[in-house]
């Protein structure tokens, strides 16, 4: 089955990161999805560019709008993704435990619909 490990974290917790943790933290999320990749769980992975830089689009009664920034306020925002394979939820879970963003902020695991 195929999960995605959505990261969130609070922007102000990463931009509190020394220059050394930050190249830590990145050093170690890079040598994780590589881990995963040997262990054929990972898919794709990706951060994502800062919420400053997001549009939120609609379509209400055929007519289109955009707003920058995402739709919701919130503390916490999400910064990348991680599409696995998994045979269950337990090993996804477990496999979202290790996602070293794990210890600064979550990590929403949800199974992909097979439509």
């Amino acid at each position: 089955m195929k999960y995605l490990c959505l990261v969130y974290f609070e922007a102000k917790d990463l931009q509190a990161l020394s220059p050394s943790e930050d190249a830590t933290l990145t050093r170690d999320s890079l040598a994780y999805d590589q881990e995963l990749d040997k262990a054929g769980h990972l898919i794709l992975a990706h951060a994502l560019e800062p919420v400053s830089t997001a549009t939120t689009v609609r379509v209400r009664d055929g007519r289109m709008s955009t707003t920058d920034g995402p739709f919701a306020e919130t503390k916490e925002i999400l910064g990348g993704f991680i599409l696995i394979e998994a045979k269950d939820l337990d090993q996804a879970i477990h496999i979202a435990a290790g996602i070293p963003l794990a210890k600064l902020g979550s990590i929403e695991v949800r199974p992909i619909m097979d439509l």
